[in-house]
């Protein structure tokens, strides 16, 4: 335990943020004391009043009330993580940063003009970022501005949600639920979403549409006769000729057919997904998946059959009673199928999750720890590349496992376009369904404003016409 004393500023949480990376590393009771004096940001680590290690650093002002709190903030960040990793030993990949999109700081970067080489210095010298996720920045940031560099002003995604699933992962977060609990709602909500759909395909009729993700929850858990309904709606209410990327994500094995494939290709669905999570069997039915890796297999082959090209497969890095092993012989398996797009997660413990509560009540589960999962992506990594793959896109969540990130590798060309839009929110994110947000994004990002559904799927079926308001008076206000 490290207890985290505040004095002369504001800057708790993100403190609190950077001591919490070393607290897996710290087994007694400490106390870090941080205080600003107007010109120096300093850090004590002390045990019963004995300073074990400390650090001081200079915040340079530049009389400019927001530049001059982010200066104070990057100090005391620095100070703390300094005189922590003294201590511990340790240095955390990502250094100081622990935002979700840490690729923006390389964006602005290229676009002033800065070389890879400055760009490298900037990033040791102001956040301590080590030299592999350096050069990981580097590379994500430049396939991305490739892709974003091509948005046009009057052009947006479509998000589509299913939020429904043969059963619940224990990892999961999401808005979902279990259809053998949910199936008498599952007509109503696609009778909602239809009407949420024909709205907004009217209200924006004359936008082109970039790329389009049917995501969820699993949006195969539907029948063949919904997935067809819904595939044929879409195509009749939005005009698709100019859309690059149309996904469906299929996720689970145990929720698609070969007719489910043949709907999708037939109604011009791009791009897949087909997330195995594991190659190991056990690991399958630790997480409460209800399919084998040889339905994993087959399905994969009979899509490639029906003429899908463009197959993504994400795995998960931290599962259960997972080592690097285990690892290895999931990348092994995948290379055989050979998918053009790969991504890479790594486990984050999420409040609404099963794992969490079973975390809380179980001291015989154990998660993985930061070294081995640092082993895990290193491995990806090489093994991804090998296949031909690249890194393209890049992100990372609160409570991951070790403080890593997930990564979206691709063959070149076949980048996933909302992949990127979503995670660097440079276009305007039009969302459909229980719980999904619209994002109207202004001036490349600058200013972003949120329109947001009901997650609860009961309150979305009843309260749709609300739904379609808050579109319509959000599209009215910020057009």
């Amino acid at each position: 335990m490290i207890e985290l004393l505040c004095e002369g500023h504001e800057a708790a949480y993100e403190l609190g943020n950077v001591r919490n990376l070393f607290l897996p590393y710290v087994q007694e009771e400490l106390v870090l004391e941080t205080i600003y004096d107007g010109q120096i940001a300093k850090a004590y680590l002390k045990k019963e009043g004995i300073t074990l290690q400390e650090a001081v650093y200079p915040v340079v002002l530049v009389n400019d009330e927001i530049k001059d709190k982010k200066a104070l903030k990057e100090a005391l960040k620095k100070a703390v993580y300094d005189t922590l990793s003294a201590y511990t030993g340790r240095q955390m990949p990502w250094g100081i940063l622990t935002g979700i999109r840490p690729t923006k700081l390389v964006h602005e970067a290229l676009k002033s003009g800065m070389s890879d080489e400055a760009i490298d210095a900037y990033l040791e010298e102001a956040y301590k970022v080590s030299p592999s996720k350096r050069v990981l920045m580097r590379e994500v940031a430049k396939q991305e501005l490739a892709i974003l560099s091509k948005n046009q002003p009057n052009e947006v995604s479509i998000y589509i949600g299913i939020p429904f699933c043969p059963t619940r992962c224990v990892y999961c977060s999401f808005t979902a639920y279990s259809l053998e609990q949910k199936q008498k709602e599952v007509e109503p909500y696609l009778e909602a979403l239809f009407k949420e759909i024909s709205f907004v395909a009217q209200a924006k009729a004359d936008v082109v549409i970039r790329s389009l993700y049917i995501g969820g929850g699993t949006p195969t858990s539907l029948n063949e006769d919904q997935l067809e309904r819904l595939l044929t709606h879409v195509e009749q209410s939005f005009d698709l000729s100019r859309i690059e990327e149309y996904t469906v994500e299929a996720g689970r094995p145990d929720t698609i057919t070969a007719e489910k494939l043949r709907i999708m290709k037939a109604h011009g669905v791009g791009r897949i997904s087909i997330n195995p999570q594991s190659m190991n069997q056990k690991t399958l039915d630790a997480i409460g998946r209800k399919h084998t890796v040889e339905e994993i297999k087959e399905v994969f082959h009979t899509a490639r059959a029906l003429g899908h090209d463009n197959i993504n497969m994400d795995l998960i890095l931290g599962l259960p009673d997972e080592d690097v092993e285990d690892v290895a012989y999931t990348l092994k398996e995948l290379k055989k199928l050979n998918p053009e797009n790969i991504t890479v997660h790594t486990m984050a413990i999420k409040r609404a999750s099963k794992l969490r509560e079973a975390l809380r009540d179980d001291e015989s589960i154990h998660l993985t720890e930061g070294d081995k999962i640092e082993k895990m992506l290193e491995l990806c990594e090489q093994e991804i590349t090998d296949m031909g793959l690249m890194p393209y896109y890049m992100y990372r969540q609160k409570n991951m496992l070790g403080n890593f990130e997930n990564v979206g590798y691709a063959k070149p060309g076949t980048e996933g376009i909302y992949n990127i839009e979503i995670m660097e929110e440079a276009e305007s994110i039009i969302a459909l369904g229980a719980g999904a947000i619209t994002k109207i994004v202004y001036q490349n990002g600058e200013r972003i404003d949120r329109i947001p559904n009901v997650k609860s799927l009961k309150d979305y079926i009843e309260r749709i016409d609300e739904m379609i308001e808050r579109k319509r008076e959000g599209f009215e206000k910020y057009q």
